[in-house]
């Protein structure tokens, strides 16, 4: 059962409007955004009031809805592509609610409405299927680390990685979940660490720095996060950091998993050298939540994410089954030629 509220809704009819969670106001407040234009989803998709691979690729569906009902649903689509660039399941997403505009139904928005509501319910599916999928890894007793954020939150549905620390306390497991607090903007800190208190997971925030050390003192032995996009080879692009958690993992025989769905693959891409990295607002790193953090006039790099190499996942978790090893080869047979990502 998932106890934390939902992250979007459609509501009503081809004249209706999207309903946020707006993550931003997270842990401190449930705060609702109303989008009844594509400029509104686009600003949230942006400013990270709905963030996570599979959910912006939904919201996106929908905001070509909006868009549509506007007198045009070919702008939105572009529009939306420019909102964020390192999440597939955006661009997936999009592609499919564009063929649905090719040649055109007679009552596009109610089509374009209907293809929504149907990656919508995919999500949700596919969400349930990874957390079944992952529950029998998580150690009983034991310890098991994620970095930013990859629950309910990032998805129309159970979420990813967190769905299946959900699932394996649902069917009785007990395990401590250590929390990376995800610096700049603390995702793990102000988001995974309360959705798993909604759970009743037994749950400790670390620092980002402090990996290393609950890891030497064997209080770790699985990590599983998220992803926001997987090349053929299963090199996987998350959140800024999960490189070093996947070297610290390696380093101390920790098995490092990820969870994602079939939608979030790009096998287009051979490698994940080709994976576009999304370069954020450098007040994020010396203005953090408002406050100077560092002296005026400092250069800042602040990449949203980084790349995993293949060689470091145990295995993805996936709606279909886990892929083990980690390979093109696997995934092909796991995922198959014709991937969503690339219909």
């Amino acid at each position: 059962m998932n106890r934390v509220p939902r992250t979007l809704e459609w509501v009503g009819g081809t004249d209706g409007f999207l309903r946020l969670l707006d993550q931003t106001r997270l842990p401190g407040e449930v705060v609702y955004l109303d989008c009844h234009t594509v400029d509104d989803v686009w600003e949230a998709i942006r400013n990270l009031r709905v963030r996570g691979a599979p959910v912006i690729g939904v919201a996106a569906a929908y905001g070509v809805v909006l868009g549509a009902r506007a007198g045009n649903a070919a702008a939105a689509i572009e529009f939306l592509k420019t909102s964020r660039p390192t999440a597939v399941n955006l661009f997936w997403a999009l592609k499919r609610m564009k063929r649905v505009t090719n040649p055109g139904p007679r009552d596009l928005a109610e089509a374009l409405l209907a293809e929504a509501i149907t990656i919508d319910g995919e999500d949700q599916s596919a969400s349930r299927s990874i957390a079944a999928n992952g529950a029998p890894l998580v150690p009983d007793g034991g310890g098991v680390l994620t970095h930013c954020n990859a629950g309910a939150l990032v998805s129309s549905g159970r979420g990813t990685a967190l769905s299946v620390l959900a699932e394996s306390h649902l069917r009785g497991k007990r395990f401590r979940v250590f929390v990376d607090e995800t610096r700049p903007l603390l995702q793990g800190a102000r988001l995974t660490a309360w959705e798993l208190l909604q759970h009743g997971v037994d749950v400790t925030l670390i620092c980002d720095n402090t990996a290393a050390r609950v890891m030497a003192e064997g209080k770790v032995q699985l990590v599983v996060v998220g992803a926001d996009r997987i090349a053929a080879n299963g090199d996987t692009a998350n959140k800024i950091g999960t490189y070093g958690v996947a070297l610290l993992a390696h380093a101390h025989g920790i098995p490092f998993y990820v969870a994602a769905p079939s939608s979030t693959f790009d096998l287009s891409l051979a490698n994940g050298d080709a994976i576009p990295i999304e370069q954020r607002d450098p007040r994020e790193v010396t203005h953090g939540f408002g406050s100077a953090t560092a002296p005026a006039g400092v250069q800042v790099y602040n990449p949203a994410f980084d790349v995993t190499p293949a060689r470091l996942i145990a295995g993805i978790i996936t709606e279909r089954g886990v892929i083990r090893p980690v390979d093109e080869g696997n995934i092909l047979g796991m995922i198959g030629p014709a991937s969503p990502s690339q219909s």
